[in-house]
């Protein structure tokens, strides 16, 4: 059996070459329908419409005014009661702890002449 080894990326540039090729033979295609000179078709004269008639509408009628009645007040919310305060609770005292005593300081440590220092 045959057995064809194309890398993956070929079909993708593939595909976007065909198209490529298309979309130019689109743009060739409508300049050339653009530049193509079209020949002027007379205008037909077009017959006048007769005026439309006058209408006499009759005055509107006036309307009583409405009276709107009046909206009731609402009560006052009464005031709620005050709450009471409750006593703010206590931390218990922590016992203080010993002093640490202080570390003697160490000697510089020093490397040798020949250590390879390496630099990140």
């Amino acid at each position: 059996m045959a057995n064809l080894r194309i890398p993956s990326f070929i079909l993708p540039i593939f595909l976007f070459a065909l198209s490529s090729l298309s979309y130019n033979a689109n743009l060739v295609d409508a300049r050339q329908l653009l530049e193509t000179p079209v020949p002027e078709i007379p205008k037909p004269v077009l017959p006048e419409l007769p005026p439309l008639p006058k209408v006499d509408f009759p005055a509107k009628p006036e309307l009583p005014k409405l009276h709107l009645p009046e909206i009731p007040e609402l009560p006052k919310v009464p005031e709620l009661p005050k709450i009471p305060e409750l006593p703010k609770p206590e931390l218990p005292k922590v016992p203080e702890l010993p002093a640490v005593p202080h570390l003697p300081d160490l000697d510089k440590l020093t490397l040798p002449k020949d250590f390879p220092v390496i630099h990140p």
